[in-house]
């Protein structure tokens, strides 16, 4: 039976961090065209096994990963254990198709755990359901296997609940070998391979006597498509804690059907792919980032921003450029995203809102002519009002300008046309 209360209590620090990191890594970085290769070029196991005895990143160094993660101001961070390929970056017992039997030769989960609580984060790991390198779980007439149009496989028997078995077996390692997770990022469900037909039941029992207070997404029920039951007033046991829109900040944020918000998290790439691709140079300026988590914020939401380090273990020069953009954001303005969410206003004509108690921060994207109106804040509900970024006094203006608009607060940055900060200019409203 799904607990609401327990759901709240598990979800406060999730809500307070507002802002964490993906981490799409596997063998699919050495082929380096996106982690769903092997489904869209139809890649059999014995063509994808080459990438396996190539695996040596040598340059694979967690520490720095958690530094760029937390020099960005996030949270927490999400790796990916094991994709849809099988590929296991965990020393799992239950299969030889794991990093510590390639060049590697290490437990990388276990390096990236360390790391990244060494560094305060909080940590959470991703598992892929569904498995295109297991024997048993279903090839020819699937709509993802990279089997799926191979004749060879047609009418081949699968013993689905062996599959269950191992599925089930590497999560309970995953939340027994391993501390504390903060976070399980299940992936995906569709067509009839959706809730039950995982045991779903069992599986969310079994991790919650190991692990009581460890959040789960929504996708033992549904994939980025689809919201489950969430939603319903009424879930499902593996309902998870929170709804994961992907590649979407939702353009209302998410309400159950009876108007209460619901906790979400939209995971989005930098360029557009998740894993590694050497020729996706398309990535999304740090601006238009900080604006995005902003957005998510004021809807609450989350935002889950992914990077995909290359085959030797790196991420991205620009992916780590942009981090350090948004980090420098943050390190100014991190006050109005920790511990906020939805401001109860009408969204200005200027930007956003997010809130925490009674601070408001009204985010500024595009500068006013003349003083900047503070909608929906009289003047006399006002204690203070500060430029975040320096924590500088900014007065209430009072002229023959905002005489006609008694009921608004306005408030000015100076003469210079230009925002103190072109990004995103964060004005904190404190109400009495």
């Amino acid at each position: 039976m799904f607990d609401k209360e327990s759901r709240q209590k598990r979800v406060k620090w999730f809500q307070d961090a507002r802002f964490g990191m993906f981490i799409h890594w596997g063998l699919y970085a050495i082929p380096a065209r996106g982690e769903w290769v092997r489904s869209y070029e139809n890649i059999s196991n014995e063509d994808y096994q080459p990438f396996f005895e190539e695996f040596d990143p040598s340059d694979y160094d967690p520490r720095a990963w958690a530094r760029a993660a937390k020099d960005a101001g996030m949270r927490y961070a999400v790796l990916t254990a094991k994709h849809h390929d099988g590929f296991c970056l965990f020393d799992s017992k239950l299969t030889d198709y794991k990093a510590t039997n390639t060049k590697a030769g290490r437990d990388l989960v276990r390096e990236f755990l360390e790391a990244f609580r060494a560094e305060g984060l909080k940590v959470g790991l991703y598992y892929s359901i569904i498995d295109w390198h297991h024997p048993d779980y279903p090839h020819y007439g699937d709509r993802h296997h990279p089997e799926k149009d191979n004749e060879a496989f047609k009418g081949k028997q699968h013993d689905f609940d062996n599959y269950l078995k191992y599925m089930h077996g590497q999560v309970e390692e995953l939340v027994t070998n391993y501390g504390k997770i903060d976070l399980l990022w299940f992936d995906f469900s569709y067509d009839n391979l959706k809730g039950e037909t995982w045991r779903a039941s069992d599986l969310v029992n079994m991790i919650r006597s190991h692990q009581p207070d460890v959040l789960m997404d929504n996708r033992l029920e549904v994939s980025g498509e689809g919201f489950g039951s969430l939603l319903s007033g009424n879930p499902t046991i593996y309902s998870g804690d929170f709804v994961s829109p992907e590649q979407i900040i939702p353009p209302n944020g998410i309400q159950d059907v009876n108007g209460n918000p619901v906790p979400w998290e939209a995971c989005i790439t930098m360029n557009n792919n998740w894993g590694y691709a050497e020729r996706d140079p398309n990535y999304k300026p740090a601006p238009m980032l900080v604006r995005k988590l902003v957005e998510c914020v004021s809807k609450g939401g989350n935002l889950l921003l992914n990077v995909g380090p290359d085959a030797r273990g790196l991420i991205p020069d620009k992916s780590l450029e942009i981090l350090k953009d948004i980090g420098k954001w943050m390190k100014r303005n991190h006050e109005s995203i920790y511990g906020c969410g939805i401001a109860g206003m009408d969204k200005p004509d200027f930007g956003r809102v997010t809130r925490n108690g009674k601070k408001l921060y009204f985010h500024v994207f595009d500068n006013p002519i003349g003083y900047l109106p503070l909608p929906g804040i009289k003047p006399e509900e006002v204690k203070r009002i500060r430029l975040l970024s320096s924590g500088s006094e900014m007065a209430i203006v009072k002229d023959w300008i905002t005489n006609n608009y008694p009921d608004i607060s306005f408030v000015s940055f100076g003469l210079d046309p230009r925002l103190p900060d072109e990004t995103d200019t964060v004005v904190m409203v404190e109400l009495k």
